[in-house]
């Protein structure tokens, strides 16, 4: 059950005119009003954002008075009891509270604890953008030992963010086609093949404006972080406790910016760099480094299992069968769908995670042995997977569409090619595919927007940082920035540790003091380091 519709709000006659009123004159009196207020923006560009803030506490308060009505998931979503689902009812632009609305799904399993024990609600976001949250409450009714203590206190809301899954999704190409594979190589040999991808990307851009074109303005992250307290009213939370883990961080860094009075707990888990400068085009760079840093770090653990995997005893000779993998692929698509695309597609998920190491090496062992159908099932699309397919393509839709939105891309192609040409010279398992996959931004047709100045605020509580130091997705350098423009932070480091992702995998030196500030609210008196997490064996 997909509720996709845009309607608009009936008028709220004398009673909700008075509340909308004194909500404005709250809001012009509140600190988060002025959030945005900096030399940096145009007065038009400030009154706009006001107006949004504004509009962001009438949206909270009618649904504080509205509530959730929860009830039983739809079958199709895949929750069972005793998980249950509702709708937030939110603006599409918050600058017109009184206008078009859109649904966001969102779903919950109450506390496990005592009465007296609760806390709350405990709200997620896997990262993305463009990942669901649904799949949090889960986490109690799978009785993940990580989430035993926090659940006694709290209850486990997870949401479709705007766009995503069953809240108003957006696309922009249809997803069969998105999934036909083989893609075109990522790496160019020639100015034909940049002209190719160029095109590829512009095409992708002009979809996403006729299949989504209404939504795509407000696909931002501040209307997100906007949404996100609607949900805490609807909730009945005076104060929101969140976990944001990749791109979610980036959320609640904004949140926390917007809303510094509403946040009870916020931790961040694998921090995006909240910098204007690095949003988002100069992240997907520094991404591009990281990356190939961690896969360093997996091809030289694949050498030393060698005799588990036969792909080479050295770092070089690993890399040279991943050549060599790369040029067949190539030269002849392995299963007549895996070509050099399919294939980062595939093996990036090593570097990603520590749980993906063993499973990389061992389907590149099995296709090296002679099973080449391992490969193909593994790095190949499935047709047939109709809901998959549309699920992945609003996913890629929704990250497109908010980081095309969030910030201004370079437009000239000149500083494109310049930059991620002097990138792949050092840099070359994933420049190029970032690259491709990021360059609709320079074609974009809906307006793009000035990053919050993320920085702390009065009211703003201590938040904790979680990262590895070795993380290829958000590089470690994102951690040390929100630690720093957010006064009164702890910083947690795993150090020499690469997975993406630290709170959900078993690290007691981690787990031990998330689980105390969710609980209490304290935080070591400086920052901590802690050793990695064991090293996956084969």
């Amino acid at each position: 059950m997909r509720r996709t519709r845009v309607r608009r709000v009936t008028a709220l006659g004398s009673a909700g005119t008075m509340i909308a009123a004194t909500l404005i004159a709250g809001a012009l009196a509140a600190p988060a009003a002025s959030a945005h207020g900096d030399r940096d923006l145009g007065r038009d560009q400030v009154r706009g954002q006001e107006r949004e803030q504004i509009g962001a506490s009438i949206a909270a308060a009618r649904a504080k008075k509205a509530g959730i009505d929860w009830k039983d998931c739809p079958a199709d979503w895949g929750l069972a009891k005793p998980i249950q689902c509702g709708w937030v009812t939110v603006p599409l632009d918050y600058a017109k509270p009184f206008g078009k609305t859109i649904e966001l799904a969102v779903d919950r399993i109450g506390h496990t604890g005592t009465p007296e024990e609760r806390q709350g609600a405990l709200v997620y976001n896997p990262g993305g953008p463009g990942g669901s949250g649904l799949r949090f409450p889960a986490r109690v009714t799978s009785k993940n030992p990580l989430w035993v203590k926090t659940s006694k206190a709290y209850d486990f809301v997870g949401f479709d963010p705007r766009g995503v899954g069953h809240s108003a999704p957006i696309s922009c190409i249809d997803p069969q086609e998105f999934v036909k594979a083989p893609k075109l190589d990522p790496v160019p040999d020639s100015e034909a093949d940049k002209r190719a991808q160029r095109k590829l990307a512009a095409e992708y851009a002009d979809g996403c404006a006729e299949r989504s074109g209404e939504m795509l303005p407000h696909m931002t992250t501040p209307n997100t972080a906007r949404d996100l307290d609607v949900i805490r009213a609807a909730l009945g939370e005076e104060k929101l406790n969140f976990l944001g883990v990749s791109y979610g961080t980036y959320l609640g860094a904004v949140y926390g910016t917007l809303f510094p009075d509403h946040v009870r707990r916020l931790v961040a888990d694998s921090v995006v760099n909240p910098s204007r400068e690095k949003i988002w085009y100069q992240a997907n760079l520094d991404q591009d480094v990281a990356f190939q840093m961690r896969w360093d770090d997996w091809t030289s653990w694949v050498a030393k299992n060698d005799a588990a995997f036969h792909l080479g005893t050295t770092r070089a000779a690993v890399e040279e069968r991943w050549r060599e993998l790369r040029a067949a692929a190539k030269k002849n698509p392995i299963g007549g769908v895996v070509g050099p695309a399919e294939l980062i597609g595939f093996f990036q998920g090593a570097p990603y995670y520590d749980s993906r190491w063993v499973p990389v090496a061992r389907v590149w062992s099995q296709y090296a042995a002679g099973n080449t159908q391992a490969l193909v099932d593994a790095a190949g699309p499935d047709m047939t997977d109709i809901a998959g397919n549309a699920s992945s393509e609003n996913g890629n839709a929704v990250y497109t569409a908010v980081e095309c939105a969030d910030a201004k891309w370079p437009r000239d192609w000149r500083t494109w090619d310049r930059d991620n040409t002097r990138l792949h010279r050092d840099y070359p398992f994933l420049t190029w595919s970032n690259a491709w996959m990021n360059l609709p931004c320079s074609t974009w047709k809906s307006k793009q927007h000035t990053p919050v100045e993320v920085k702390t605020r009065k009211g703003l509580p201590p938040v904790l940082i979680v990262q590895a130091d070795r993380d290829a997705a958000t590089p470690y350098a994102g951690a040390l920035e929100l630690h720093k423009r957010f006064k009164g932070s702890r910083l947690i480091v795993e150090k020499g540790a690469g997975s993406h992702g630290v709170t959900g995998a078993v690290n007691p030196c981690v787990n031990d003091r998330v689980d105390t500030y969710l609980l209490t609210g304290k935080v070591d008196s400086k920052n901590v380091t802690c050793a990695p997490r064991a090293t996956p064996k084969p």
